[in-house]
């Protein structure tokens, strides 16, 4: 057996006789290739316990000392940034440039953090009442805590971490037990860049770490990406429990085609959106909504044409354009609704159920599918398959497109391919969907920008990196002062203070 993936806890990798264990597979084979520990309550409380001790001297490290370690973060992310990758792709299956990219996202998040000493500025006012004068800053919450989800084991970590630590806090991040060691890896990169002990603690583990984040009184604030039904219960359970909690759930992502699109251009797009990364993004389009029966024939045969040449095996070979499911059980998963929309009658155009790889039989690798006349309430249109399975709606206009994604749980992202200025801004403008694009399908925004969509995509107030992150790990304090001449004497005053 291969190595086992275990924890770091006050700046040191802890080796512990957890008495659970996970396998960690390479989806590409079908091999177990490590295991994960899972770590105990015991555990878990030790990195709070660390990351408790570590807060105070943290906490007044001045912003720029703080913003120096994230410099150096980021040189140690880029000179490390093939092997962060191999580990990506070989737990998670995606292919190997994907996952450049999404390593890039990563390094946008530390690029904003380094801005520390500017988006910590509070504001101030000289004289708002006779010497006296009032001000706000920003100040840390204490020990905050990040869960993060099996797709994006870099990008995720970082839409967190680092916001939190240049603003003073110190953390403890629950990574996916499904693809554990980039996020072990490049915590220990944020280390050797000179982040004390107890800053940041990693552990893994399933429920019984996250339970024991929501309930210890010591954790100020929880953070999570994953599925709408977990995320409703960190959210929950976490606010329940005293804590700030931002909880960014599921998506069905609709791209409206209107009938004037550039339909080569946008189907170029769509078939990245709908089939990278197997289509396991919460920002993925798993639904496309065309316009008029004309502009569905087109999509569909232009889609199936670049199906028939999808490029789909291991993530390491960059020629590839599509890599495995992460496990089998979310391959069955996902075969299983490819199943139930047949069942449910929708036009199985693109059938990649009986794909198979020579030399990689084992691994879980799903062809690109795709059904045509799908009904709002199937099943297949309802659910989030997270997987390369896209469904096309017809429909005959713009204002019925935008119905629908109005009419759907989610609002996470959704965008329009047209070249009518007038539909994009109606478009824009009226939309009831946290995040949206035109002519892009993935409108993921910047690193300084916030993520978020509404609805059942996210549960809390701020949404995650950019400003809000700032909002999110940090509490406004106010503070008003007063420093009479020494020959001002006044008597008491019982009214409410006033300036007037």
């Amino acid at each position: 057996m291969a190595n086992i993936v275990e924890h770091l806890i006050n700046g040191q990798t802890v080796s512990v006789s957890e008495t659970r264990q996970q396998d960690v597979f390479n989806p590409a084979t079908g091999e177990v290739t490590k295991q994960v520990a899972l770590a105990s309550k015991t555990t878990v409380e030790e990195a709070i316990s660390a990351a408790e001790a570590a807060f105070p001297a943290w906490r007044n490290t001045s912003p720029p000392k703080r913003m120096q370690v994230m410099f150096k973060l980021k040189y140690l992310l880029e000179q490390n940034a093939d092997k962060i990758c191999e580990m990506i792709t070989d737990e998670h299956g995606k292919v190997h440039n994907d996952a450049m990219g999404e390593l890039g996202r990563a390094i946008e998040n530390v690029e904003f953090a380094c801005g520390a000493p500017h988006l910590l500025k509070g504001e101030h006012s000289k004289n708002v009442g006779t010497s006296v004068d009032s001000w706000s800053e920003f100040q840390p919450l204490g020990v905050t805590a990040g869960i993060t989800p099996f797709n994006f084991p870099a990008m995720v970590p970082f839409w967190m971490w680092p916001l939190a630590v240049v603003a003073g806090n110190t953390f403890v991040l629950k990574p996916s037990e499904r693809t554990p060691s980039a996020s072990m890896f490049m915590a220990k990169l944020a280390h050797e860049a000179g982040l004390p002990p107890g800053v940041l603690n990693v552990v893994n583990g399933d429920k019984e770490a996250v339970d024991t984040l929501l309930h210890d009184p010591r954790v100020q604030a929880v953070s999570f990406v994953g599925s709408t039904p977990v995320a409703e219960y960190i959210y929950s359970t976490g606010t329940a429990n005293g804590k700030r909690v931002q909880a960014l759930g599921g998506a069905k992502n609709h791209a409206i085609v209107m009938p004037d699109a550039d339909m080569d251009n946008a189907v170029s797009a769509l078939m990245g959106a709908a089939y990278g990364s197997c289509g396991e993004r919460c920002m993925a389009i798993p639904v496309v909504v065309a316009v008029g029966e004309e502009t569905g024939n087109a999509v569909v045969a232009k889609i199936k044409a670049q199906l028939d040449v999808l490029k789909v095996g291991p993530g390491s070979d960059n020629d590839n354009d599509m890599g495995p499911l992460v496990t089998q059980q979310h391959y069955d998963k996902v075969k299983g609704y490819v199943d139930l929309g047949v069942e449910e009658g929708a036009e199985l155009v693109a059938d990649g159920r009986n794909f198979k790889i020579e030399g990689y039989e084992n691994g879980f690798f799903l062809g690109g599918c795709m059904f045509d006349h799908v009904k709002p309430g199937m099943k297949i249109y309802q659910d989030e398959i997270f997987g390369p399975v896209l469904c096309v709606v017809r429909v005959e206009t713009q204002q019925e497109a935008m119905d629908l994604i109005d009419a759907h749980e989610y609002g996470n992202g959704t965008c329009i391919f047209t070249r009518d200025g007038e539909a994009a801004r109606y478009f824009t403008d009226n939309i009831k969907v946290g995040m949206v694009g035109v002519n892009i399908p993935l409108p993921v925004p910047v690193s300084y920008h916030s993520f978020g969509g509404w609805k059942r995509s996210l549960f809390g107030d701020l949404s995650i990196y950019g400003p809000d992150g700032i909002r999110f790990y940090t509490r406004r304090k106010t503070i008003t002062q007063r420093w009479p001449s020494s020959n001002m004497r006044e008597g008491a005053a019982f009214s409410f203070p006033s300036n007037i």
